[in-house]
């Protein structure tokens, strides 16, 4: 296996493209019907945290399904440069982690992707101490990492937080952590998959109460139980995990992402448009495709691992409560309001996850939305017509709620923000240009934008 490097014959988007992280913008002209099927690209936020953890694993790790995102190739660059040996072809990842020593992750990297705050606990068990800056990411609220500290003291860790940076190592003579029990205060994914990790390792039984029940969390645990670990109960709201010496190599496919296919539902639902989506796991969508049908929006399970949404002229408001798995998701709410902003009615969003999370509102109303905020609350009064207008996402589900609502809009609308878009959606303007969308990425000077893939200095640059 070669060292720290890409060989893709697709790049990736680069995390510091030459091109100002601002330049790029989509232009839209709305109102085209789309059809035909979209194929779903493995989920990303498994895709971040599988990578994290192959670095429990001495030996080599191949993993599938990889989606080419700018957070994938940051959290890459976070591998590297802890001395791990990566190469990817395709959308198939192979990590090789049998010698990796490096215990610091870099500051500027990890401050830019919150997931890779969450290799903490993977590094903590491999090599007894771990250094790691406090994460970045998204702005859509406060998402402190004292359930991760808290749990990895449980561990018997020693834990310090100077100068942003986090630093962990096992006290005394023990080489591995302890089994402990853990109860969570809230249902965080990220502390479930961080002391998940840790306790893949560590001596005894460790039990997570109150885990995060995500299926990116269950995806986890069959990661790593693929790996030789013995983790139990994930998928619930208790976790056991019987710690385990030493993990071996394995062959590994990621599952479909759930928000982006849900994105793309709610992107036929509100240009009345007939798709099909393959592959899905259709469990993970069911509050998507429950609040869809509750909308006057049939879904329909075509096969297993496949949905069709059929076209409806007119669909009803309804009220959505953002709440953690198997409750609506919260990286739905968005992409939802944009459709409840055409929907017959008035329609309530409470957003109960995030507290910084309804900035797109002020965005749709410059397409012509009537949506009014108060705290964490969102009043849509639905309307007949949206028009095209430029408009900035804030966020990742932000700028995609944008780019559905351009899809309805009459006119042309152009949307900036694009370095959040590419953190969570690969090539999705060239998946909406296959349907029947019109969609042209530019930067501001007219060209289409360069983006680099590179680590530790390999490169590979693509118009």
């Amino acid at each position: 296996m070669e060292g720290r490097q890409i060989n893709s014959s697709r790049s990736l988007p680069d995390a510091k493209s030459s091109v100002p992280e601002d330049s790029s913008v989509l232009e839209i002209w709305g109102g085209h019907s789309l059809q035909g099927q979209v194929t779903i690209n493995g989920a990303k936020n498994s895709a971040l945290v599988i990578m994290a953890g192959a670095l429990l694993c001495s030996g080599d790790c191949r993993i599938r399904n990889v989606p080419l995102l700018a957070d994938v190739k940051r959290m890459m660059q976070v591998i590297s440069a802890l001395g791990v040996d990566l190469k990817l072809n395709g959308n198939v990842l192979d990590i090789n982690a049998r010698d990796f020593s490096t215990s610091k992750a870099p500051y500027e990297l990890v401050t830019q992707l919150r997931a890779s705050f969450f290799a903490i606990g993977a590094i903590l068990a491999r090599l007894g101490v771990a250094q790691m800056p406090l994460p970045g990411g998204c702005a859509i609220g406060a998402r402190p990492v004292d359930l991760h500290v808290r749990g990895l003291q449980a561990m018997g860790a020693e834990v310090q937080i100077e100068h942003g940076i986090c630093n962990a190592h096992i006290p005394g003579n023990r080489r591995r952590l302890q089994g402990a029990k853990i109860y969570l205060d809230s249902p965080s994914v990220g502390a479930t998959e961080t002391l998940m990790m840790a306790a893949t390792l560590a001596e005894g039984e460790t039990i997570i109460e109150n885990a995060a029940r995500e299926p990116e969390v269950v995806d986890l645990a069959n990661f790593c139980n693929a790996m030789g670990a013995k983790i139990s109960g994930a998928g619930t709201s208790k976790i056991v995990i019987d710690g385990v010496a030493e993990l071996h190599s394995l062959d590994y496919t990621i599952i479909p992402d759930r928000i982006e296919a849900g994105t793309f539902l709610v992107a036929g639902a509100i240009t009345r448009s007939e798709l099909i989506l393959s592959p899905v796991v259709p469990e993970h969508l069911i509050p998507v495709t429950a609040k869809l049908q509750e909308m006057g929006i049939s879904v329909v399970e075509e096969m297993a691992n496949s949905l069709r949404i059929l076209p409806v002229d007119k669909f009803q408001a309804t009220n959505i409560e953002t709440s953690p798995h198997p409750g609506f998701p919260t990286d739905m709410q968005a992409p939802f309001m944009s459709l409840l902003a055409l929907a017959e009615g008035e329609s309530i969003i409470k957003e109960n996850v995030f507290e910084n999370r309804l900035r797109h509102a002020s965005e749709l109303n410059r397409l012509g939305a009537d949506i009014r905020v108060k705290g964490n609350t969102a009043l849509i009064h639905g309307v007949n017509t949206l028009s095209g207008a430029p408009v900035l996402g804030t966020d990742l589900r932000a700028t995609a709620a944008l780019v559905i609502a351009a899809l309805a809009a009459e006119g042309k609308s152009t949307i900036q923000g694009l370095s959040h878009l590419d953190r969570g959606y690969e090539l999705i303007d060239e998946k909406l240009n296959k349907l029947g969308a019109k969609v042209k990425r530019l930067n501001l000077t007219g060209t289409e934008p360069e983006f680099t893939a590179s680590v530790n200095g390999n490169s590979k640059t693509s118009a």
